[in-house]
């Protein structure tokens, strides 16, 4: 028997018994029009709708598709609903289970199947990023020659997790995390619906709003959490999830946090105030309550970049390359792991020494532009790379620092309005102590300040 991804066998316990598959099994999409978000994916004429057989045909046929999305997006799903749709022959492995003979099984299957029956053949490899570079070049001939058409799922970077050739072979398609308003609709199908809970149970407002917040986008996380609640419930007797039988059922507490009201700002506020005030154990509390309430990862992340110029600078330089490699970091992994990836650049960030000199210095800059204190450029520093520009006196008498022997050319660079204007004022925090002293030699040298 074929490791086809949904078995015969499991489809027939679910027609006599569907309460036995779980609830996020149960709700999956029939159609592609039933699919929840990833409708960028989805318009007339996608890859994925001429897998199941929609479009003009022709001789392009459908492409091999990489499906990269974080956990709970509907990797799964869109492999599903192909199966469904679609008469081709559909075979499923898993990488964390399967090896090159197994691939090389489904190869010679989908060969003999194309010629002795004309039936193409659709292989769905889940997380095919835990394949060796070996085993990923197993692929290569049958997605080359169009032996099988592949869907490959991956919660990784395939840059990084996918060998070249095959991603050269195929189309990658991003799935986006799930809206609070795609996870909404799905929760309202699955109360209703009559493969769901057909009205059995009753969601409040509250409850909805921190299952949603549970979920962080992730409709498997969402519909599994309902199904124990709604269990729950039941057992006791209870026609309506209450928020304390959704907590108790899975153990988290409500946060309260709004993340589109004032309490989204206030705590965001709170944590990057406490990362300047040095206080890492507050920067903690906070990072912790963004998480726990289900705040994007990539809001948090670009809050510490920002804190990492405007309340740290020059007095650790190295604060900024960690608050960017975490976000970067982020967006690779997402949550629950991006978590780690927060706490690490929070606690290097709350404990470096601090300094808001590049802030202020900026500040004062752009507030003498505002007021009109601009002035043209010296003629000396203007472009000379133009014919007539000499005629002009552009880049006349301009003197190149590298030769002389220090580097510093004495000359004027600021327009004459701001020709003695200071705005960068260096603390001796940290490392800008010695910023402090180059600027103390450069402006002497210039011959702006006196020794």
């Amino acid at each position: 028997m074929e490791p086809d991804l949904f078995t015969a066998a499991a489809e027939e316990r679910q027609e006599k018994d569907p309460a036995a598959s779980p609830l996020a099994v149960r709700m999956r999409p029939r159609t592609l029009d039933e699919v929840v978000g990833q409708q960028h994916l989805l318009k007339p004429g996608s890859p994925l709708r001429r897998l199941v057989g929609e479009g003009s045909g022709g001789p392009a046929g459908p492409s091999s598709v990489i499906l990269w999305g974080p956990p709970g997006t509907g990797k799964t799903t869109l492999a599903y609903v192909v199966s469904k749709a679609t008469d081709k022959r559909f075979v499923e492995l898993s990488a964390i289970t399967a090896g090159v003979k197994e691939v090389r099984a489904v190869i010679d299957g989908a060969r003999r199947a194309t010629g002795g029956f004309g039936k193409e053949t659709v292989l769905f490899l889940d997380e095919i990023h835990r394949f060796s570079k070996a085993q990923q070049d197993s692929l290569l001939p049958a997605v080359e020659n169009r032996w099988v058409t592949l869907i490959a799922a991956t919660t990784e970077n395939p840059y990084f997790s996918v060998i070249s050739p095959l991603l050269s072979r195929s189309l990658l398609l991003t799935l986006e995390p799930l809206t609070d308003d795609d996870v909404r609709g799905l929760l309202k199908r699955a109360l209703t619906d009559e493969r769901g809970l057909k009205n059995a149970v009753t969601l409040p407002e509250d409850t909805e709003d921190h299952l949603l917040r549970i979920a962080g986008g992730d409709a498997r996380r969402a519909l599994t959490a309902l199904e124990a609640a709604a269990g729950a419930a039941l057992d006791q007797g209870e026609s309506e999830i209450g928020l304390q039988t959704l907590e108790r059922t899975v153990d988290r507490a409500a946060v309260t946090y709004d993340r589109d009201g004032d309490q989204h700002y206030d705590v965001a506020s709170a944590l990057i105030k406490s990362i300047r005030g040095s206080d890492v154990d507050a920067a903690l509390h906070y990072l912790a309550r963004m998480i726990e309430a289900g705040e994007d990862p990539r809001f948090i992340a670009r809050r510490l970049m920002i804190s990492a110029s405007e309340d740290i600078g020059l007095a650790d330089p190295n604060a900024l390359p960690i608050a960017v490699a975490a976000a970067q970091a982020v967006a690779m992994i997402g949550f629950p792991e991006a978590s780690l990836t927060l706490s690490h650049a929070t606690i290097a960030l709350a404990l470096a020494p601090k300094s808001n000199a590049a802030t202020t210095a900026i500040g004062a800059a752009m507030e003498d532009v505002r007021k009109g204190l601009a002035g043209p450029v010296p003629a000396h520093l203007r472009d000379g790379h133009y014919k007539g520009a000499a005629k002009l006196g552009h880049a006349q008498g301009y003197v190149y620092p590298h030769d002389l022997p220090e580097g510093i050319a004495p000359q004027q660079y600021a327009p004459d309005a701001l020709k003695d204007r200071e705005y960068y004022t260096p603390t001796r925090h940290g490392t800008e102590a010695r910023y402090a002293d180059a600027v103390e030699w450069t402006r002497k040298h210039l011959g702006r300040r006196r020794s």
